[in-house]
């Protein structure tokens, strides 16, 4: 299976466990590790806006929680909406576990993917190594 059939079906199943009852509006997201695993996360939603979380959110805690600290690849579906990207702050979140080569694939609700790279989806990004890490 390809890694993109790996993603999608990993997302899709993250999606279904999603917790959206205000927006009604489920996203999903799988992220395949440095480790080789395959880490999930779904949008979970609080009446405190915006105090709930996207999903590339909850799938990178996942990832950090299982040991791993770099996304290889990361796979993004939403039941309402074909080929959603990650919000602005999920972006530069991607990005610290990333590079500018990380494989960053949209789904639609078929199975199509449309497939850019970490600066593509977010060029001219704050990098973190422009801060004094002594």
């Amino acid at each position: 299976m390809a890694v993109t059939d790996t993603l999608f079906a990993a997302a899709r199943e993250a999606m279904a466990l999603c917790h959206a009852p205000y927006s009604k509006f489920p996203v999903g997201a799988a992220i395949l590790a440095e480790d080789g695993r395959v880490y999930k996360g779904a949008n979970i939603e609080n009446l405190a806006f915006p105090q709930g979380w996207c999903a590339e959110c909850t799938a990178i805690g996942a990832m950090v929680m299982g040991g791993a600290r770099k996304i290889r690849e990361i796979g993004v579906i939403a039941e309402k909406m074909a080929f959603c990207p990650p919000c602005g702050g999920c972006r530069q979140k991607i990005l610290e576990f990333a590079d500018a080569e990380t494989r960053i694939h949209l789904y639609d609700g078929a199975g199509a993917v449309k497939t850019m790279t970490m600066d593509e989806l977010l060029p001219f990004s704050f990098q973190t190594d422009t801060i004094d890490k002594g």
